[in-house]
């Protein structure tokens, strides 16, 4: 295995449905692009020194990411959902902590009906749901916003 500064590494999970790791490669300490590799995880941002195994592959950047910084290769937000029960009713609330809009909310709400057996996460389920469709909807409104500010033409980007 050979990489350089800008590849992609990706870490396949040994269990079915496990993680996949991925992340950009920002050091490589042989000048034959041999392991191991400091590499910058793009789901939690921190960096550590990876000898891949047998799991693990590079996605060379190609010529377009020479010279660029990883942090401009990629970018990770992040959405923090909180869930609340009260009798019958579970509201989930979404919110983007990071990206760009920052701090951007929705949220979402289940109720139970009382003939029905008391089974938590159905209600959980429905509640997060509705909030992540209620926050993508807000998403592609901001998007429309933007779009409208830089252009001066009406943008409609939903489906």
């Amino acid at each position: 295995m050979k990489a350089s500064v800008g590849d992609r590494l990706v870490l396949a999970s040994s269990v079915v449905d496990g993680t996949v790791r991925d992340g950009t490669v920002v050091a490589v300490r042989h000048p034959d692009g041999s392991p191991p590799y400091t590499v910058r995880w793009h789901d939690t941002g921190e960096e550590s020194l990876v000898y891949p195994g047998p799991d693990a592959h590079v996605e060379h950047g190609g010529d377009a990411t020479r010279g660029v910084t990883p942090e401009a290769l990629a970018s990770t937000w992040r959405v923090q959902v909180t869930l609340s029960h009260e009798g019958a009713e579970t509201t989930a609330q979404a919110v983007l902590v990071a990206g760009n809009p920052d701090h951007l909310g929705a949220v979402g709400r289940a109720r139970r009906n009382p003939e029905d057996a008391s089974i938590e996460v159905v209600g959980e389920e429905v509640a997060v749901a509705r909030a992540l469709r209620r926050l993508a909807d807000r998403l592609l409104d901001t998007a429309e916003e933007q779009i409208e500010d830089s252009t001066g033409v009406p943008a409609k980007v939903h489906a």
